[in-house]
């Protein structure tokens, strides 16, 4: 389970979340939906710290932290409980693709070097790439690449992925291989939070979803309740720029 409460940050004098409350389920598939600068990539950066909270309490499973007083003890706890799946893949380019997935088995996992190996190997094949383990990222295109880092996540096995936009980078027609994968992630019960604008994604994986604006969480619930009769005013306008109908479908 994850809880987050209160939870502000601020640019300089500019506040980008507004004290964000949310409690997702253990095996629960989020997605966050909001336009540009609602804060959805921020909200994801400050729950594992790659942005610190100015306040607010964050908890993932049974560990939780005060993000006013967190040290780097307690941020480290904190991160061991997640992973993160980035827009732009963040690969090591020195790396190949089966380098780059052993490292934080190696690194964080400390695992011996065949053990990281073995189960480098059988996660890449899990991701359709078993054939390119000696490619470096500069020899694998956008979608091979966004898996070798989906790869990488599930490597550390933590409690919740997070995914930044993870198909935003991508060609139109490289985006199903990378939303294939994640949905068959989501079969397996990983908790997973997708900040994403892919809608139809949304509607056929999640078992929640979080609109945002401005900073604040303007209306969540499951899919299906949200899509079709939004409560909120302003989630009906979001929607109805993505279908000009108002009427979502897949």
């Amino acid at each position: 389970m994850i809880r987050l409460q209160g939870i502000e940050k601020s640019f300089g004098r500019h506040p980008m979340l507004k004290g964000i409350d949310l409690e997702i389920g253990t095996g629960e598939v989020v997605v966050i939906l909001g336009p540009s600068g609602s804060g959805k990539t921020t909200l994801l950066r400050c729950l594992n710290f790659l942005e610190k909270p100015n306040a607010g309490r964050i908890r993932v499973g049974d560990y939780e932290v005060d993000c006013r007083t967190a040290g780097k003890k307690e941020i480290q706890q904190l991160r061991l409980r997640t992973a993160m799946v980035f827009q732009q893949y963040n690969l090591f380019r020195h790396k190949t693709a089966l380098e780059n997935v052993m490292e934080g088995l190696l690194v964080v996992r400390k695992l011996p070097k065949r053990e990281a190996r073995e189960q480098s190997v059988q996660l890449l094949e899990k991701v359709g790439l078993g054939g390119k383990l000696d490619a470096y990222p500069s020899q694998l295109s956008g979608g091979q690449q966004q898996r070798v880092g989906i790869a990488r996540a599930l490597a550390l096995n933590p409690e919740v992925i997070l995914f930044d936009e993870p198909t935003s980078a991508l060609d139109p027609e490289l985006v199903g291989e990378v939303l294939s994968v994640i949905r068959k992630i989501a079969k397996e019960g990983i908790t997973m939070i997708v900040v994403t604008h892919e809608m139809g994604f949304a509607q056929d994986v999640a078992n929640h979803v979080v609109f945002m604006d401005e900073g604040k969480v303007v209306e969540e619930g499951h899919p299906n309740r949200l899509f079709s009769s939004p409560k909120e005013e302003r989630t009906r306008q979001f929607l109805k720029r993505i279908t000009p109908d108002g009427v979502y479908s897949i």
